[in-house]
């Protein structure tokens, strides 16, 4: 006997939304929604931050681990993964774009 439609529930997600969750079909990087994760992240991005060096981390670093409880370069990590998507630009899209004209100079100076 078969399962009926309606009794099959879909999949569950990781936490995070896991890596397919609100991408276009067909378009990588592509997101339509954020998770709760990507929001929290964008509004902590966005927030302003006294300027600090690699030499000496300042306060947005302790807060980081604070507040998002992970490390500095997980966070920068994440937050690069996030300039490409859709949805953090019209959540943020000053910022994101600022944030995507700086990676661009970056990658243009490693050349």
């Amino acid at each position: 006997m078969s399962t009926p439609p309606d009794a099959i529930s879909p999949p569950a997600l990781p936490p995070n939304g896991g890596d397919e969750a609100g991408r276009a079909e067909g378009i990588p990087n592509a997101r339509l929604t954020l998770s709760e994760r990507d929001s929290t992240l964008l509004d902590f991005e966005h927030r302003h931050w006294p300027r600090s060096t690699p030499a000496a981390p300042g306060p947005k670093e302790a807060a980081i681990r604070q507040e998002l409880g992970i490390s500095p370069t997980r966070y920068y990590q994440l937050l690069n993964g996030l300039l490409d998507s859709e949805a953090a630009l019209a959540r943020h899209p000053v910022m994101i774009n600022r944030l995507r004209a700086v990676r661009e100079s970056r990658r243009i100076a490693r050349r």
